[in-house]
């Protein structure tokens, strides 16, 4: 979509919200201002920016500050400046240290309030939309068999979205007529399998009028595909096959006030069966419009002998950095840019202008741990790399100065690691190619012990001395001059994301087999790795695990974390496979940032100890929405 078109869809947005703003009367399904209708569906151009209007609330999601998964995957902290509290735009992030409340739930997506949309409120624009479809005198069948399939998918979008917050929701086929009583619209949560199973019929009738691609880039880019409604369809039939939905003890209890059970009490494997399908049906529409695997395409601009590690790295970097149309990856992105790069990047030079650049946001030691040795198996499981001491210090040489930086003294750990490691972290001693410097042999590497990274007062600071590169573009350029980006979307799903998927789905369905590994191995392979298999058998502690299905598990669910670090998939992840509580258990942790010499920066220092428990995997209802709404019942566990 263009920049006017994207003008008019945001004004015709802050229309529809200011007629819907109040929080209490997000399920008050009565249209106002119903004398409007007929005017916002008089022809095509006014009915168009409605569904733009429609697809509004999906656009906010591309806000990481404000989506539940970036801020609660333990993968970030963000901002953390010396002596303030938290702010409402850093509320989320706060999340992981207990602070979620009944009275004002943060990152409240049911009522629409501190930092949340209504999500609720963009279910029922679509509802009415579908019901005047037929209104406009100049729209063509085609394009309304188009809108009413986009129309469908956004409303199993986001009702999938609910689903994943809060678990049982209510589900909303229509609106109401303004004559229905009180009574009837106060709803109730449905059960979560119904609510799942909802979203995946509205999206098989969505998906025979969607477009195979987007041809009109420049117009069109960023509404829904049948890839990307295919693609869904297979996380919510994952989603709907994982532990905390599948058979989950922990809400065997959880009903609704007239008694109805709202989780399935029952574990079902033949819902892994159905996601694997479904995952296996999104991969083949994928491929046949030639998406697959980003491979780093040197541009003229790069020397011609760029070193291959360094474009191993910039293949991992841009298949999230790059831009949507060039990248053959993405299935799926928003049109939100990445608004956050300038907090993603250390400052790299001397004379540096420290408020167009923070850098605040910052990476847990924890985070680095997870990414494998060059063997390919983790740092602990690795029978020849020395994990014992891998705090202890060790200077960059020759062999490694493409990743690190040449004489300059950092720690073992930071050395033999695979390639998505250096192209995920920045970390003290670590190159950064790019920020306007392309000669590889003169890379700029960060110092932030005693460079232009290392803390010079107490108002800026990255608290743990380590960035998420990942989420910096490398030829975004932050010098004396400011800060000047190269603005990319993070991607909402891409293939590996979708191979990774299927091998979880078909692993849980019948155990370890060669298409299992064949996807997994996949992955690894554009990451310079070998095969799970041959790299556990000859490097690891515990050579067969690979080879049964529980060991795959941990593999895989390993996997997906490393290679989508920083792309807001392991916060629902983790909860999903009811590790999130476990994982998040361990302190918080990062590096004495504000010590210069080595030995004493590098001594990890406990930021903060999450304070989670059970009742943290769904979002509360706030207050006044039990309140107005008498047939609801509270998220498991809040009270």
């Amino acid at each position: 979509m263009n920049n006017s078109r994207y003008t008019t869809w945001f004004l015709v947005l802050l229309l529809i919200l200011g007629t819907a703003s109040s929080c209490k009367k997000y399920l008050d399904v009565t249209p106002e201002n119903v004398g409007t209708i007929d005017y916002a569906f008089r022809n095509r151009n006014e009915a168009e920016n409605y569904l733009f209007a429609c697809y509004g609330t999906l656009q906010s999601f591309g806000n990481t500050t404000t989506d539940p998964s970036f801020t609660t995957s333990g993968e970030i902290m963000y901002p953390a400046t010396i002596g303030e509290g938290p702010k409402v735009f850093d509320a989320g992030f706060q999340l992981m240290r207990g602070t979620q409340n009944i009275s004002n739930p943060v990152l409240n997506y049911w009522d629409g309030a501190y930092g949340g949309a209504a999500v609720f409120q963009a279910i029922r624009r679509c509802n009415i939309m579908l019901d005047n479809i037929n209104k406009p005198i100049d729209l063509t069948a085609f394009e309304k068999g188009r809108w009413i399939a986009e129309l469908k998918f956004l409303k199993a979008y986001y009702h999938y979205f609910l689903a994943k917050m809060y678990g049982p929701v209510p589900i909303y086929k229509e609106n109401q007529d303004i004559t229905t009583p009180i009574s009837e619209l106060r709803v109730k949560r449905q059960p979560v399998d119904s609510v799942f199973n909802y979203a995946v019929q509205l999206i098989d009738e969505a998906i025979p009028n969607l477009p195979l691609v987007i041809t009109d880039i420049n117009r069109e880019l960023g509404r829904i595909t049948k890839v990307i409604a295919l693609a869904v369809k297979a996380e919510i039939r994952t989603t709907q096959a994982s532990p905390l939905f599948n058979g989950n003890p922990d809400y065997t209890g959880y009903k609704n006030h007239d008694g109805q059970q709202l989780f399935s009490t029952t574990f079902d494997a033949g819902k892994w069966t159905t996601a694997a399908a479904a995952c296996k049906a999104a991969i083949d529409a994928a491929q046949q419009q030639n998406l697959g695997l980003y491979q780093f395409i040197r541009p003229a601009n790069l020397p011609a002998n760029l070193p291959a590690v360094l474009r191993q790295v910039l293949t991992l970097q841009n298949a999230v950095t790059e831009k949507w149309d060039l990248n053959n990856e993405v299935v799926w992105a928003l049109n939100t840019n990445y608004y956050e790069q300038a907090n993603s990047i250390p400052r790299l030079v001397p004379d540096f202008n420290l408020g167009s650049a923070p850098g605040t946001l910052a990476v847990p030691i924890g985070t680095t741990d997870l990414f494998y040795t060059k063997n390919g198996v983790p740092i602990n499981e690795d029978k020849t790399w020395d994990y014992a001491n891998r705090f202890s210090l060790k200077t960059g040489d020759a062999e490694n100065k493409y990743l690190i930086g040449q004489d300059y003294q950092t720690i073992k750990n930071n050395f033999d690691r695979e390639p998505r490691y250096y192209a995920n972290i920045g970390f003290d001693g670590g190159v950064w190619y790019g920020n306007g410097v392309l000669d590889p042999d003169a890379a700029i590497f960060v110092q932030a012990r005693t460079g232009p990274a290392a803390p010079k007062d107490n108002s800026r600071l990255n608290v743990t001395g380590i960035w998420p590169k990942k989420l910096a573009h490398y030829l975004s350029v932050f010098d004396k001059n400011g800060f000047s980006q190269t603005a990319f979307r993070i991607p909402r799903m891409r293939m590996a994301d979708l191979y990774l998927l299927y091998a979880e789905c078909l692993n849980e369905s019948s155990g370890p087999s060669s298409e299992v590994y064949a996807y997994v191995d996949s992955v690894r392979s554009r990451a310079g790795l070998k095969g799970v298999v041959a790299s556990w058998a000859n490097y690891s502690f515990n050579p067969g695990k690979p080879l049964t299905k529980n060991g795959l598990r941990e593999i895989i669910h390993r996997e997906r974390r490393v290679e989508l670090c920083f792309e807001a998939r392991a916060g629902w992840d983790l909860r999903r496979w009811k590790e999130w509580t476990t994982v998040m258990a361990q302190p918080v942790q990062g590096w004495s940032v504000f010590q210069h010499d080595p030995s004493d920066f590098y001594i990890p220092v406990t930021q903060f100890i999450p304070s989670l428990t059970v009742r943290d995997y769904f979002w509360p209802l706030s207050d006044g929405a039990l309140q107005y709404n008498e047939n609801l019942v509270q998220s498991p566990y809040w009270k």
